[in-house]
């Protein structure tokens, strides 16, 4: 049957192992991000580092990143997803295990961590994106968010991983034991399993298999040009330099509010449980609803947050409730913008599109926890910088909820794709 009479049923049959494949290769993508935490005190310790100094690759990697990240999208775009995953896999996982080398010489140190930027480029969030969107229609929200459950996955893992293994065998050996595990339980997956529409076959594909010449799209100038593209870098970019920013100074802010260092521990254990449930359940939700509107409340939930962090000082359910709601959004956001990149420009230039607004979620990520600390140092506390989320978090909505009916929609309740004509109100991006 044709891709577009196929059904969310029919789609998980055939593919039910690429979104789990490719959720382990977006893991892989952020083991130097949620695997750096374990590490942090010996490393410094070991070397008589601050933990600036100590964590300051780690913006290095971010910002290459953010340079790279369209035209990685341009080749994903030209040469399909698989070649970057099986490799990039191999290369991240070998790099993060170098930076055991480290001998307490700073010129190395950056050195190791430029070479862990360059390795994680072909892992980035396009690739894994990238091959689900192709072979996922109908339930594209879900197989998204199980992806992108990845990150939340690794938030879980890793720096449980890294703390045992540093408590048998020291910060060095656990570099190395980390990065063995995990390249041993995801790359066997991702070979087998990672193949978008774009990646050549190594046999014949069957009638109803989605090939890159039937993807729709708009070309990589018409979506730059786009007042809707606008809007989707200005959402990405306010709302990833505050949610980060929350997530790292998250115990901070609530030790800073009154609470004990292992209450607040545990209380940032809910953003993690619930980033979960924010991935799963948004992808739900983008498959039944306006993808514009599910993203403006799930932006505007971090700002309900902030507002139960100023108001709740010391009280537990008031931290408990905003550790939640933060959590929900983080699981969400990554989503919600992969979703509506597809849904207003198609799958014809889809990486470089997503490349573009993946810079700016790097930039975010790489300047907002750095933002929220030079806040903290002037001000001694985190007060103005919950404020700033709150007006953060509602322009990001706003954003989002401006957005007009996407042309590359799935019509409610339709088996079939129900490709719209472009109207004056889109831009003029529509179906070419």
């Amino acid at each position: 049957m044709p891709i577009a009479d196929r059904t969310a049923g029919a789609e998980w049959r055939r593919y039910h192992m690429l979104p789990i494949a490719a959720a382990l290769g977006y893991a892989t993508s952020v083991i130097h991000i949620y695997g750096l935490g374990p590490y942090i005190a010996p490393i410094s310790e070991s070397f008589g580092w601050s933990r600036t100094q100590t964590t300051i690759g780690l913006t290095i990697a971010t910002l290459v990143q953010a340079l790279f990240s369209v035209p990685i999208g341009l080749l994903v775009d030209r040469l399909g997803p698989r070649v970057f995953g099986v490799v990039g896999v191999l290369l991240t996982t070998g790099a993060f295990a170098l930076l055991s080398t480290a001998t307490g010489d700073k010129t190395q140190w950056y050195f190791l961590w430029g070479l862990l930027a360059v390795a994680t480029l072909p892992v980035q969030a396009t690739i894994w994106t990238s091959a689900v969107a192709t072979r996922f229609e109908a339930s594209r929200g879900l197989a998204f968010a199980i992806t992108l459950c990845g990150a939340s996955l690794a938030a879980a893992i890793f720096p449980l991983l890294g703390t045992w293994l540093i408590g048998n065998y020291g910060w060095q050996s656990a570099v190395m034991a980390q990065a063995a595990i995990w390249v041993a339980i995801a790359f066997p997956v991702i070979l087998i399993f990672f193949r978008g529409a774009k990646d050549r076959q190594v046999r014949p594909a069957p009638a109803d298999q989605p090939v890159a010449q039937e993807l729709e799209g708009s070309s990589l100038s018409e979506g730059l040009r786009s007042s809707i593209y606008h809007r989707l870098l200005l959402a990405s970019l306010l709302f990833t330099f505050t949610i980060i920013a929350l997530v790292v100074h998250f115990v901070p802010i609530l030790t800073d509010r009154g609470a004990d260092p292992l209450k607040a521990a545990g209380i940032a254990s809910l953003v993690g449980i619930f980033s979960i449930v924010g991935r799963l359940g948004t992808g739900l939700l983008l498959d039944r609803f306006r993808g514009s509107l599910v993203g403006a409340v799930a932006f505007l939930l971090p700002a309900i947050g902030c507002l139960s962090l100023l108001l709740a000082g010391d009280e537990f359910l008031g931290q408990a409730v905003a550790a939640a709601l933060i959590g929900l959004t983080l699981g969400a956001e990554v989503d919600v913008i992969v979703y509506l990149t597809t849904q207003h420009f198609g799958l014809k230039t889809f990486g470089g599109l997503y490349g573009g607004l993946l810079t700016a979620l790097s930039i975010g990520t790489a300047t907002g926890p750095l933002g929220a600390a030079a806040i903290f140092d002037e001000f001694g506390n985190y007060t103005i910088f919950l404020w700033l989320t709150i007006a953060f978090m509602v322009a990001s909505s706003i954003a989002l909820a401006s957005l007009p009916r996407p042309a590359y929609a799935r019509r409610p309740g339709s088996r079939q794709t129900q490709i719209e004509p472009s109207d004056p109100a889109s831009d003029g991006i529509g179906p070419a």
